[in-house]
């Protein structure tokens, strides 16, 4: 054996002896988070030995502080939780950051977060219950009005056949601000929504589309500050309406069993999906005959510029016109204030208030409300 090659062995020798002898660094035992009891109580757990200060951010509550342990583990239970889906994240000394514990997440362009889900019985319309279930398709285009590419998400109901004779009305569903056109499905389970009261016998089944709702894409980035700007929102709204109007419409009146009357034809949406279902609705009633506007957000103060010509003449033409907000909402004064004009003008409405904030609980209980109503 030559010397080089014995000095190599050696080397290897006492490098695994060194290794063999070191200390070994233990991994701390993974965390139980979200841990939900059989009281619905939650307790939440976010491993941060470094951090002063962790709070819990939960959807639909004010934030809390959470305590640590001698371990450096953080943790809060709360009171117990009403059944739903609860989006939440944790704030480490000002950082949001979701919870490595959970694989359950709510999709957001600007503030992703974590997903509890507290059960509840079978009747809540949100709980996956066995019954037939529809079908949800992903479809991708060019956007030759917005200028680039886009996608939208179609809910078939159970039954649907593409090659049958059966035609099925139609929803258009819009998402909020700083969603994704998958939010109605990822978060507000709208799909599951549908599947549960089709079965119960209480909607008529029907089409969804779920398209993106911007028209002008550059306003997400400055965050809600850009609803201060009066160009961009309007050219937001232009936009998304010609949109819908001349790419999607005709998409999916091409592609699928949907009838093509105005009279099968519905239009909601929630926040900015909501001003927005008001401004392409109440403007091209000769597409829609339904409209519902949940939690609307981005209203322009200006009604009667927005919704030029509308008065008492359009009753004959509104099927239903649904308008429904949260009480403890920060946008339930703009709702009142639109629903006063609409008042003044002498258009038929219907006005919800509920208890709530501006949340994803408001919303799913407005669709299993609103979506009964339609095509009757």
């Amino acid at each position: 054996m030559n010397r080089t090659l014995l000095f190599c062995l050696l080397v290897l020798l006492s490098a695994s002896t060194v290794l063999a002898q070191a200390p070994q660094r233990t991994q701390p035992p993974p965390l139980v988070s979200p841990q939900v009891g059989s009281d619905n109580r939650v307790t939440f757990r976010f491993r941060a030995p470094n951090a002063k200060e962790v709070l819990l951010a939960r959807e639909g509550a004010q934030p809390a502080a959470m305590l640590k342990d001698e371990e450096g583990v953080w943790s809060i239970t709360t009171d117990p939780l009403e059944p739903d889906f609860y989006g939440y994240s944790f704030v480490a000394d000002g950082v949001h950051l979701i919870d490595p514990s959970n694989h359950l997440m709510k999709p957001n362009l600007l503030g992703p977060q974590s997903v509890v889900h507290v059960p509840g019985p079978p009747s809540l319309p949100w709980e996956v219950n066995d019954v037939p279930h529809g079908v949800i398709d992903h479809h991708f285009y060019h956007s030759a009005i917005v200028g680039d590419n886009r996608d939208y998400y179609v809910y078939t109901p159970p039954g649907y056949a593409p090659n049958g004779q059966e035609s099925y009305p139609t929803l258009y569903l819009l998402h909020g601000f700083s969603d994704d056109a998958s939010a109605w499905t990822a978060v507000g389970y709208a799909n599951v929504i549908l599947d549960n009261l089709i079965a119960q016998g209480k909607v008529k089944p029907m089409i969804v589309v779920m398209p993106l709702g911007y028209g002008a894409p550059e306003i997400v980035s400055a965050g809600v500050a850009s609803f201060r700007d009066p160009s961009l929102r309007q050219r937001n709204y232009q936009r998304f309406r010609e949109a819908l109007i001349n790419e999607v419409l005709p998409q999916v009146e091409a592609s699928y069993r949907v009838m093509k009357d105005r009279n099968s034809r519905a239009i909601a949406g929630l926040s900015m999906g909501g001003a927005e279902s008001l401004l392409t609705g109440l403007n091209t009633l000769n597409d829609f005959a339904w409209i519902g506007a949940f939690s609307s957000g981005g209203l322009p103060d200006d009604f009667q510029t927005d919704f030029p010509g509308l008065d008492s003449t359009v009753n004959a033409q509104l099927r239903l016109l649904w308008i429904a907000c949260g009480t403890d909402d920060h946008l339930i004064e703009i709702n009142r204030k639109f629903r006063d004009w609409l008042k003044s003008k002498g258009i038929q409405h219907t006005d919800i208030e509920t208890p709530g904030v501006h949340s994803w609980m408001v919303w799913r209980r407005n669709l299993a409300t609103f979506a009964p109503l339609l095509f009757r």
